[in-house]
């Protein structure tokens, strides 16, 4: 035999609220959209027969007495509210709790209360040095603010808005429609008013009603040390005005940095190339290169290979979080290799083969160009 009492898991003498708990909870897991399995469907019309019985004081009475074949013989209909199918999850609950919906929040929301206004957007470029060392920037944008004329009431000076007639202020109309299969409410926003709860008659000529009026404003913004390409700075209440006394959104600036033609950048590091000669790669040397500091001083070891890094710790850009902290400047050492060459550095590049391969120097260049004149000599 069937209990409803277990189905919905409450006690024979709970109240109404409590049956009312039980089947939104039991509910949120037994229906087919959020259940998948096999018996999901059918346990779901179990649950809301069970709700509606006892839900029902003369169905609930009877079934107390004499069980679910009781109320088949006094006449009720005993196919609960699903027995003809059911909408997704938020219908149901908007049909048997006025609205309350997924979130269980008590009855609809008051249209007249205070509401934040909307975070805005504004994206902005700065160059790559303003990027390293931080800038202050002036950035321009549109905004809602509250209309000056009727302080955001939407109503023309001298009348207020009236509560809407249609819906009582809640911006909302209900509509029952009886069924065999039970009572459905269906809630819709009002007509009369758009949801706002409220009529006005003598709309504000400045806003035209709205209460809010589009301006353009400009601020002086502090961006940090450190920032790159997708950084987002927020600045409190500079948004859209909010609605009802709401306190406004806020404004995010998006960061576009321009590219370097010197410096490439990898988060708080930075890269640069330096060219080198053969000579300076074998011996050594001092070079001044440039830095996000300025010039430096660079020694470079006797022996360095083309394409070896040398690290310059700290000398990068400083992290936003902690300016205090720095990345590094790392230098990509290249070697030149000449593609001209005077007489003297012939002679001397000659006598320094000479010496490494033990052997005298030929002209690449004269032995291949003899080979081809050869070659079409011959033919």
């Amino acid at each position: 035999m069937t209990d409803f009492y277990e189905i919905l898991g409450v006690s024979k003498d709970a109240s109404k609220d409590e049956i009312k708990s039980a089947f939104r909870k039991k509910a949120r897991t037994l229906h087919p959209d959020v259940n998948k399995a096999p018996d999901a469907e059918e346990k779901f019309k179990e649950l809301g027969k069970a709700y509606d019985t006892l839900m029902d004081d003369n169905k609930r009475a009877t079934y107390d007495r004499y069980g679910e074949d009781g109320l088949q013989n006094a006449g009720f209909d005993t196919g609960g509210p699903f027995a003809g199918g059911f909408g997704d999850l938020n219908d149901i609950f908007n049909s048997f709790f006025g609205g309350m919906g997924m979130g269980f929040g008590g009855g609809a929301p008051d249209p007249n209360a205070p509401q934040e206004g909307d975070h805005i957007r504004c994206d902005i470029e700065i160059s790559f040095e303003e990027a390293v060392f931080g800038v202050k920037k002036e950035v321009t944008f549109e905004h809602l603010e509250v209309c000056p004329d009727c302080n955001g009431s939407g109503a023309e000076k001298g009348s207020k808005p009236e509560t809407c007639p249609t819906c009582g202020g809640t911006g909302q109309v209900r509509q029952v429609t009886r069924t065999p299969l039970g009572a459905f409410t269906q809630i819709s926003t009002c007509p009369d008013c758009g949801g706002s709860g409220v009529k006005i008659t003598n709309p504000c000529k400045t806003c035209k009603g709205y209460g809010r009026i589009e301006k353009e404003k400009k601020i002086e913004i502090k961006i940090p040390a450190g920032v790159d390409t997708g950084s987002k700075i927020r600045v409190s209440g500079e948004g859209d005005s909010g609605k009802n006394g709401g306190a406004p959104g806020d404004l995010f600036v998006i960061i576009h940095v321009k590219e370097s033609d010197y410096f490439k950048r990898d988060g708080v590091n930075v890269f640069t190339k330096l060219e080198i000669t053969p000579a300076q790669a074998a011996l050594g040397d001092e070079v001044v290169i440039r830095t996000l500091e300025g010039e430096h001083t660079l020694n470079i070891p006797a022996g360095i290979q083309s394409g070896q890094p040398m690290r310059l710790k700290g000398k990068g850009i400083s992290h936003v979080s902690r300016p205090d902290k720095h990345g590094d400047h790392i230098v990509i050492v290249t070697v030149k290799i000449p593609t001209q060459l005077g007489e003297e550095e012939k002679l001397l590049y000659k006598k320094l083969y000479e010496i490494n391969l033990n052997k005298v120097h030929q002209s690449s260049s004269n032995t291949i160009m003899d080979k081809v004149k050869g070659v079409f000599n011959n033919a």
